[in-house]
């Protein structure tokens, strides 16, 4: 049911009816000249003040300041602000008088020309100006900023419009995206794009969303990563490939987790875990120079130095340093599972040892790791896609980047044995009847694709959004999507 209109909206729409009356629809306009935007009227301030030319200048009314014949106003676009100035002897009083019926939010057009107020202001001097479209609701909290964290998610548009930052940090996750691809193009990669819906939702311990296609009548799983089709690339000889992409996981929201995101997946031939560890910490050490400047960046209030080379620190090191534990307490079933308990963590019989694992390394380690660590050499329980570890099979060559206490992603030097992979779907798949709705289901067409040989290879997976959060100083991953899914509005 749609929601009655405010006081202010109906005054508005009372506005736009005497508009449309005397003749002029606000909506009517389909184009409008620009010449410049307020950023450029600002830095070519002196080439223009002393020219005389005019300019053409669009954006919002955000700001208005009435005093007798003459009017200033601030106009916002996209680059920023810039003040103009209506006089009734300039403009004639049927324009002048028209400003009554411009409101805070509405789209205008301005031709003038450029001054300097005695204030210092720069501002055009507005000889014509026409009404482009209009708001019939009031801008939020009179643009002083929308504070409610509901709103600004659920009404991004309103959140663009009343905080600039939020802009900004917008602005700044394209710039991430637009270099990641750069790197990575220059390095020899090539983007690709693999499907979204699969038959066997693979490459990720998580559980899918499910559709259904009817022309096919088969179920259809929105992609929990595109993993197995990359290397499936790879088999055929794409020696370098990557794909920036969405990916759906069906689990809870959190600051650190949205059901939909976006992921960068990597995979190159003839490399391994090692390989990978130096392109990412070049690829962010990089990226840091290109988007701030330097490689030092403040995190919630600690100072995180991004400079190769990280830490480099294996799992089970990490739980005894971090957890207090000795190296054999990590080893045998009943022995994690005691210290588990003194760890407080649940460790019912119906829990896998590998998830304990888990629970303990995100308990103890994963708050500590603030400064860029690779977290390296994982149990082969809970890496069903990894190579073993030569000389120890109980591990294998995969990492994981954390930086402030938080995991970016996920890497490893790819299994590729077919018989062996073979092995560890079925042993996920007894997982999967035994009620792990995460554990990887078995894809018979990739390991027939293994079959025909795939190289040495490395691969890694970066969580983009946590990327982006790191760099823009961000809480949680709603700041860093433009619509996050929140659960609908009460009635």
């Amino acid at each position: 049911m749609p929601s009655q209109p405010s006081d202010l909206t109906r005054q508005r729409l009372e506005t736009l009816r005497q508009l449309r009356d005397s003749g002029i629809d606000p909506f009517a306009v389909t184009r409008f000249d620009r010449t410049h935007t307020a950023e450029q009227v600002h830095s070519r301030f002196q080439a223009l003040s002393g020219s005389g030319q005019q300019v053409r200048a669009a954006g919002r009314i955000v700001g208005r300041r009435g005093h007798g014949k003459a009017t200033f106003a601030d106009l916002q676009d996209a680059s920023g602000r810039v003040q103009l100035h209506f006089r009734l002897d300039v403009l004639g009083e049927q324009a002048y008088s028209l400003l009554e019926m411009v409101d805070l939010g509405d789209f205008v057009g301005a031709v003038g020309t450029v001054f300097r107020t005695k204030m210092g202001e720069i501002t055009i001097a507005v000889s014509e100006y026409q009404i482009l479209a209009k708001a019939l609701r009031p801008p939020p909290e009179k643009w002083h900023g929308l504070k409610d964290v509901e709103v600004r998610y659920r009404q991004r548009y309103a959140d663009l419009i009343a905080n600039p930052e939020v802009r900004r940090a917008f602005a700044i996750r394209s710039g991430i995206i637009s270099f990641i691809r750069r790197f990575l193009d220059l390095r020899g990669f090539v983007e690709v794009e693999t499907p979204m819906m699969q038959s066997v939702p693979g490459g990720a311990a998580a559980k899918p969303f499910v559709t259904y296609h009817n022309a096919l009548d088969m179920s259809l799983y929105l992609r929990v990563a595109p993993e197995l089709y990359l290397k499936r690339l790879v088999v055929g000889g794409m020696e370098r490939v990557y794909e920036l992409s969405r990916v759906f996981r069906n689990e809870g929201v959190s600051t650190r987790h949205n059901p939909e995101f976006t992921m960068l997946e990597v995979y190159q031939a003839y490399a391994d875990y090692n390989d990978l560890m130096e392109l990412t910490e070049q690829m962010v050490f990089r990226l840091a120079e290109e988007v701030l400047g330097g490689a030092a960046l403040s995190y919630q209030g600690t100072s995180i130095d991004l400079t190769p080379p990280w830490t480099r620190l294996t799992f089970s090191d990490a739980i005894a340093k971090y957890g207090g534990l000795r190296p054999e307490e990590l080893e045998g079933e009943e022995d994690v599972r005691l210290a588990c308990e003194r760890l407080g963590l649940p460790t019912a019989e119906g829990i896998p040892l590998s998830t304990i694992w888990k629970n303990i390394f995100e308990k103890v380690a994963e708050p500590q790791l603030i400064q860029p660590t690779f977290i390296t050499d994982y149990p082969t329980a809970i890496s069903p896609l990894a190579k073993r570890k030569p000389g120890n099979p109980a591990l294998v060559e995969r990492f994981e980047p954390y930086i402030g206490g938080r995991e970016l992603g996920n890497a490893f030097s790819e299994l590729n044995d077919p018989l062996e992979q073979r092995q560890r779907f079925e042993e996920q798949a007894k997982a999967r009847e035994a009620g792990d709705e995460e554990a990887h289901p078995m894809d018979e067409d990739y390991i027939r694709a293994l079959e025909y040989g795939l190289p040495p290879t490395g691969g890694l997976g970066i969580g983009i959004d946590r990327l982006v959060m790191l760099f823009t100083d961000s809480p949680t991953i709603r700041d860093v999507i433009l619509f996050p899914h929140l659960r609908p509005e009460a009635e």
